[in-house]
């Protein structure tokens, strides 16, 4: 089984999302908000683009396959750097990029941190990895893992978050059958 940064991102948001994602039903390519923070991923810091590169980094934990895909790694300071286009689920942003800080440990990579950028609104948070979040990080992974071997979608969040969502018109959406 393989888990990625998104799995722990939609588990912060979301367990319908993160339950619908895994089994294969995928809405982000629908999203003009998905498609506007990829256009600003590339756009944003394009001097970085000679200094620091995207990395590709796993990490096998009780028997799953961790993956993450890391904006841009700076290894000689050791700064990992996250491009986010608003700051409305902070806390999922956060829990990714410490999710990338163990992945790093994982690897053998000791005393990393985190910068969550955003551009757009010119904010800049520093993030590390604790022992709790550790700890946060593994009992994820095994709720995750959990969900993932159910074959029941969890119910809707009905949070105000879900308006802005890609899967909202697919949560959202009833027809009616009439009985003619």
């Amino acid at each position: 089984m393989n888990l990625t940064a998104t799995h722990i991102n939609y588990y912060q948001l979301c367990r319908r999302k993160l339950w619908l994602f895994s089994n294969g039903i995928s809405m982000e390519h629908t999203s003009d908000t998905v498609y506007d923070g990829k256009l600003l991923h590339e756009s944003s810091y394009p001097q970085r683009a000679q200094r620091n590169e995207e990395m590709l980094i796993s990490a096998e934990y009780e028997g799953i396959t961790l993956i993450g895909k890391i904006d841009y790694f700076d290894a000689r300071n050791n700064v990992i750097h996250e491009i986010k286009r608003s700051d409305k689920v902070e806390e999922a942003h956060i829990r990714q990029v410490k999710f990338y800080l163990w992945l790093l440990e994982l690897n053998g990579v000791e005393g990393a941190t985190g910068l969550l950028e955003y551009p757009k609104l010119r904010k800049t948070d520093e993030v590390f990895l604790s022992e709790d979040d550790r700890g946060q990080l593994k009992k994820a992974v095994s709720v995750i893992k959990s969900l993932l071997d159910s074959d029941t979608c969890p119910p809707i969040l009905g949070a105000k978050i879900c308006k802005s969502c890609s899967y909202f018109d697919f949560c959202y959406s009833r027809e009616e059958i009439s009985d003619r």
